[in-house]
């Protein structure tokens, strides 16, 4: 099984967030359609603009966690390094 690391933006230099899972369609729509109150919904941050995948559960949580204590520039960076647009990703992960 594979597990996600993603990165949601609410646009370019907007809002971001990020999460972990192991259902990572499931999980970007559940944003979209806001399904879960809270930062996500509140802030309308459905933009998925980067991941990396993951073999096992342990360590995509250490990532997470990893990420989620830079600097806001280091992430945009990570971001940009792969996707300098910012476009939303969701649809190529779809198909």
């Amino acid at each position: 099984m594979a597990y996600y690391v993603y990165i949601l933006a609410s646009r370019k230099d907007g809002a971001i967030y990020i999460g972990v899972t192991n259902d990572i369609v499931r999980r970007i729509y559940e944003h979209r359609i806001k399904a879960v109150p809270g930062f996500t919904s509140r802030y309308n941050i459905t933009r998925l603009v980067w991941f990396e995948i993951y073999d096992d559960p342990i360590s995509a949580i250490s990532r997470e966690k990893e990420l989620k204590k830079w600097k806001r520039a280091w992430k945009m960076q990570l971001i940009e390094a792969q996707n300098p647009q910012w476009d939303d990703l969701y649809e190529s992960i779809c198909t």
